[in-house]
């Protein structure tokens, strides 16, 4: 195990000396996406002006209140809450965000399934988990709204925070093939048949 400080945009080799159970700290530009934002980019074909390669995307709808554009909210949102939202509903996203926008992280909570950990693999990625329920911790790891686009889907729209510290998260998901949500419910289901045997229940 051990701690990496990444500055985005990161590089394939930065993303594959991360290994599970590493975890990492963000700082710089970070992507808030969530469900919609991916339907319009993927399955509408709308087209972001943001370059998101290298880039790190979080899964979040975040609650934000609309301000003045100033040099504090230069994008006119004040950042109110920023917590994470479970990722698996958007497994068949992490490809084409790796192959045609060139992400490299995908954060988020509850982990994602093969067809994200076959494209971490092959491209070069890696999930990096929260913890569910620290949306007020996450927050104050956000310096700032620097800019906005797709904003008619808010509050899924597609968000560019800077960040400081975004962090420690745990290296879930990595570009080994290795998962730690595999070993979990390998091990899980392991222990499972152990006391059913005990019990002498056929598994």
């Amino acid at each position: 195990m051990a701690h990496h400080d990444l500055q985005t945009p990161v590089t394939e080799e930065a993303i594959r000396a991360l290994k599970v159970n590493d975890t990492v700290s963000l700082h710089g530009t970070l992507y808030g996406i969530r469900d919609a934002t991916q339907i319009h980019m993927f399955d509408r074909q709308r087209k972001t002006r943001f370059d998101l390669h290298g880039h790190a995307v979080i899964h979040t709808a975040p609650n934000v209140k609309k301000v003045e554009p100033s040099s504090d909210h230069p994008a006119g949102y004040q950042p109110i809450c920023i917590g994470t939202t479970t990722s698996m509903r958007m497994e068949r996203f992490t490809q084409p965000l790796m192959q045609q926008c060139g992400v490299r992280i995908v954060v988020g909570k509850g982990g994602l399934g093969p067809v994200s950990l076959n494209a971490f693999q092959a491209i070069g990625g890696v999930y990096l988990a929260i913890v569910g329920g620290t949306a007020a911790l996450e927050t104050t790891w956000v310096e700032q709204i620097e800019d906005v686009d797709l904003d008619d889907l808010n509050p899924e729209s597609l968000w560019k925070f800077r960040v400081k510290g975004f962090g420690p998260l745990l290296v879930a998901m990595d570009s080994h093939g290795q998962s730690l949500y595999s070993v979990v419910t390998e091990n899980a289901q392991a222990q499972r048949a152990k006391v059913l045997a005990q019990m002498g229940i056929p598994s």
